[in-house]
């Protein structure tokens, strides 16, 4: 089993930045896909950047060039550093940690989810 903490989150005013982080304990040599999604009132859980096992990132669109996804497999944390935020960015956002290399899985391994507001 993995369990997953969160911390970072915070209120910012539109324009600001924030970084978020994930540390890993437990069993992680199982960890392997990384990301954060986030989540807003009323709308569905969303990713907002992956890596992987490799290094290769991916972003939501809405994000891009905005968020930066890292990973340190020696301190088994995953971060994401958040600039130029907006008031859009406000939500719930979750660390996910995978089992596999590049495909997220029904039994990945959550974080219980840090607040992020963003106001204009």
């Amino acid at each position: 089993q993995v369990q997953l903490v969160e911390s970072g989150g915070g209120l910012v005013q539109a324009g600001g930045s924030l970084r978020l982080s994930c540390v890993a304990s437990g069993r992680t040599s199982s960890i392997n896909l990384l990301g954060w999604y986030r989540q807003a009132p009323g709308n569905q859980r969303e990713l907002v950047a992956g890596i992987s096992s490799f290094g290769s990132t991916n972003y939501a669109g809405s994000v891009k060039g905005r968020f930066t996804i890292s990973r340190d497999n020696a301190k088994n944390t995953v971060s994401l550093q958040m600039n130029n935020l907006k008031v859009e960015d406000t939500a719930v956002y979750y660390c996910r940690m995978g089992k596999t290399p590049t495909t997220w899985g029904p039994s990945d391994y959550w974080g219980q989810g840090t607040q992020v507001t963003v106001s204009s």
